[in-house]
């Protein structure tokens, strides 16, 4: 059975970082993309981050959104089935909830990374709130 928890989200000030988690359960992470969205109140979900292998298998593409690009940093450690999400020089615009889902690479369309229907599998979020 498929599954993925977040954790790691809490309150934090302007500039503060925060890891978040997403560990996996019920396949085994080599053979899928990962990719963290996130959805603030009254706005649509967006796609964060994406790490996905290349075709031969042989390394991990990792794709972001304009606005986190120099400031987020996604890895995962196939040994523990688990994904990170690193953030740093967090913003109050950063503020959402936020997901990690997870697609078999085989399936998705490296172009449709940040589009949350090309996704299957989803944890049950972690809220992340950056204020003053």
């Amino acid at each position: 059975q498929v599954q993925l928890v977040e954790s790691g989200g809490g309150l934090v000030e302007p500039g503060d970082s925060l890891r978040l988690s997403c560990a996996a359960s019920g396949f085994t992470l080599d053979y899928y993309a990962i990719a963290w969205f996130r959805q603030a109140p009254g706005k649509e979900r967006e796609g964060v981050s994406c790490s996905a292998s290349s075709d031969d298998g042989s390394i991990y593409y990792k794709y972001y959104t304009d606005s986190v690009k120099g400031r987020f940093t996604i890895s995962r450690d196939n040994a523990t089935n688990t994904v990170y999400l690193q953030m740093n020089s967090l913003k109050p615009e950063d503020t959402a909830v936020y997901y990690c889902a997870a697609e078999p690479r085989t399936l998705l369309l490296l172009r449709l990374w940040a589009d949350q229907n090309s996704y299957d599998f989803w944890g049950q979020g972690t809220q992340v709130t950056v204020s003053s």
